[in-house]
């Protein structure tokens, strides 16, 4: 790095894209001696700096909070902490998709929350890559439109995500689910209400969910064209249940949702569907890919 000498006779434009720009290191005195340059807007650049600390400062006590879960197992011996989440509870249309994520010990990403406050889906992207690069491992499981409208949606979730541990290429220590707990789960786990806004490690797993979904769905709307699956994902916007009344249901529409049900003119769905009769999910195959 230069002396402080040297960087003062580069220009304010060139220091704003080594230090704001490019994210360079900040060599002690620089600050302080932009602070007192007398040049048009070293000052200004001085003050942007000292924004990037404390943004920084404030994203790395967020991480370290969102840690909080993960870092009381791992001192008490739970290694392999996988996070665990779904998406796609809601839409009419689609399967559901959960994933699954084992993060390294004190793994802190820029950005990571839960996929739902992260509404720029090509951060959602950047973000999901960079989680399945660095993670120790990753999953995901689907539960497809038959199996939610047999078992019905909430099963059909548990469903997807003991899958999604099951793809999983390393058996976790402990499991942390988003408010819910998994059938025939093979480590200890704990529920966790908001726990993709509370725990990294589930909150790396809805993204790799609501991706992977996303994916998927995209992937039907070049199938099934004008329903506008690429932009809805299958969730009941306006924009769909126009297309659903005017274009009637497909093979991947839940007929065990209402909108769908009174589009076909089927009854509505008694509610005896909906009782728990058993502690047991199905024994399908499992549909999750490991990596």
């Amino acid at each position: 790095m230069p002396s402080i000498e040297e960087l003062l006779r580069k220009s304010i434009p060139a220091l704003r894209e080594l230090f704001l720009e490019r994210d360079r290191a900040v060599p002690k005195g620089l600050l302080e001696a932009l602070e007192i340059d007398t040049r048009q807007g070293a000052h200004h650049l001085a003050k942007r700096i000292r924004e990037r600390y404390r943004s920084n400062r404030s994203e790395g006590q967020r991480l370290h909070t969102l840690l909080r879960f993960e870092i009381d197992l791992w001192a008490r011996g739970y290694s392999l902490v996988a996070g665990v989440d779904e998406a796609g509870m809601a839409p009419l249309a689609g399967p559901v998709v959960a994933g699954a994520v084992i993060l390294p010990q004190n793994y802190k990403l820029r950005g990571l929350n839960d996929s739902k406050k992260i509404l720029d889906h090509e951060m959602r992207d950047e973000l999901a890559a960079q989680i399945k690069q660095d993670a120790v491992c990753w999953s995901y499981g689907f539960a497809d439109v038959e199996e939610i409208d047999r078992i019905n949606i909430y099963h059909a979730g548990l469903l997807s995500m003991q899958r999604a541990v099951q793809g999983l290429s390393c058996l976790p220590d402990f499991v942390l689910v988003d408010a819910r707990k998994i059938p025939q789960c093979p480590a200890p786990q704990r529920g966790i209400i908001r726990g993709d806004a509370l725990s990294a490690s589930i909150a790396a797993a809805s993204i790799i969910a609501k991706t992977t979904r996303d994916a998927h769905m995209l992937e039907m709307d070049g199938l099934y064209q004008g329903y506008g699956f690429a932009s809805h994902k299958g969730y009941p916007t306006p924009e769909h249940c126009r297309a659903l009344k005017e274009l009637g249901a497909l093979p991947i529409h839940r007929r065990s949702f209402g909108r769908v049900r009174e589009v076909l003119g089927l009854d509505p769905v008694q509610t005896e569907l909906f009782e728990d009769t058993s502690e047991e999910l199905p024994g399908e195959a499992a549909v999750a890919r490991a990596h």
